[in-house]
C-alpha cells in the first residue's frame, strides 16, 4: 500500500477530549462544504432498497458528523421515512449525545464506548463509516470488513479523498492552520474555550492542521481497497463496489451487502 500512517492528534488515547470535541465540530464544518451528506444520502438509499434494511449503525461518529443530514436527507429527500440511525464511537460525545437524544426523531446516540474493530452483538444493521476508515490500520481495516461480511451485515463506507504530496506537507500544515482559523466561526455550536484554544493559545489549529494532512496520507484509494479485500471478494453470496463520486470535491466510498435472501 502507499498510504501512510503516521499519528494523529485525535487517535491519541491521552488527547484531551474536550480538544478532540472541537476538532470534530471543524469537521463537520468541512463536510458540510464538501456536501458529503448528500453523497452519502445517495448511496445509502440504493444500499437500503438492495438491503431492506431500517437500521443505520454509524461508527467512529465523533460530534454526530454528516450523518445526522443524511438521515433528515433519507426521509426528506429519497423519503426512507421509516429509517432509525445509531450513532457511536469509542470516545463518545456526551454533550453531543444529550442533544441528540433529547430530540427523539429517530437518532440514538450510543453514551457508551463502542469500538469499531470489535462491535458487539446487539450491533446489528446497515453499518456506516464516514471519514473515519483512515483511522484503521490495515490489519484493523481488514478485520472490519471480513467482520461485515461473516455477519452478513451491510456497510458503507465514505472518505474525502485528498491527498497532499508529501514533499509538500510543510506547505499545507500552515495553511491548514490558518484555515482553521477562518472556518472556526461556522462550528456549532462555537464554545468561548474553543475560540480561546483558536485565536489567542491556537492549539486547535496546529491539532487540525497536522491531523488533515496526515488524514491525506491514510486515506483508502482504490487500489488500496483492491488489497484489503483481496480474500474477501471471491463469495457470491456477499458483494463490494467501489468507486469514486467527482462532484464537489472527490470522495472514495465502499460498498458491501449480502446477495442472499432477496438482497442485490
Amino acid at each position: 500500500m502507499k498510504r501512510i500512517h503516521l499519528f494523529e492528534f485525535e487517535d491519541l488515547q491521552w488527547f484531551p477530549n474536550w480538544i478532540r470535541i472541537c476538532l470534530t465540530r471543524l469537521i463537520m464544518v468541512m463536510h458540510k462544504k464538501f456536501k458529503t451528506s448528500e453523497d452519502m444520502a445517495q448511496l445509502l438509499s440504493n444500499l437500503i432498497e438492495k438491503t431492506k434494511t431500517s437500521t443505520i449503525i454509524d461508527l467512529c461518529s465523533g460530534s454526530g458528523g454528516p450523518m445526522l443530514d443524511v438521515h433528515q436527507l433519507l426521509r426528506d429527500k429519497h423519503n426512507i421515512k421509516n429509517i432509525e440511525l445509531t450513532l457511536s464511537d469509542l470516545y463518545p460525545n456526551l454533550e453531543a449525545a444529550k442533544t441528540i437524544n433529547s430530540k427523539q426523531n429517530g437518532i440514538n446516540y450510543r453514551t457508551t464506548p463502542l469500538d469499531a474493530t470489535k462491535l458487539e452483538n446487539d450491533v446489528v444493521g446497515l453499518l456506516t463509516m464516514v471519514g473515519s476508515f483512515h483511522h484503521m490500520k490495515p490489519a484493523m481495516a481488514k478485520s472490519i470488513l471480513k467482520e461485515a461480511k461473516q455477519k452478513k451485515q451491510p456497510i458503507c463506507i465514505m472518505e474525502i479523498n485528498k491527498k497532499f504530496p508529501v514533499v509538500l506537507w510543510w506547505l499545507f500544515i500552515p495553511l491548514s492552520t490558518i484555515l482553521c482559523l477562518f472556518i472556526t466561526p461556522l462550528v456549532k455550536p462555537l464554545t468561548l474555550k474553543q475560540i480561546i484554544f483558536t485565536y489567542l493559545i491556537p492549539i486547535i489549529p496546529i491539532c487540525f492542521a497536522w491531523d488533515a494532512v496526515i488524514t491525506s496520507g491514510r486515506i483508502y484509494r482504490l487500489d488500496d481497497l483492491n488489497l484489503l479485500l483481496k480474500g474477501l471478494d471471491n463469495d457470491e453470496n456477499y458483494t463490494w463496489e467501489k468507486g469514486i463520486i467527482n462532484k464537489k470535491t472527490e470522495k472514495v466510498y465502499l460498498i458491501g451487502y449480502p446477495t442472499i435472501n432477496g438482497y442485490a
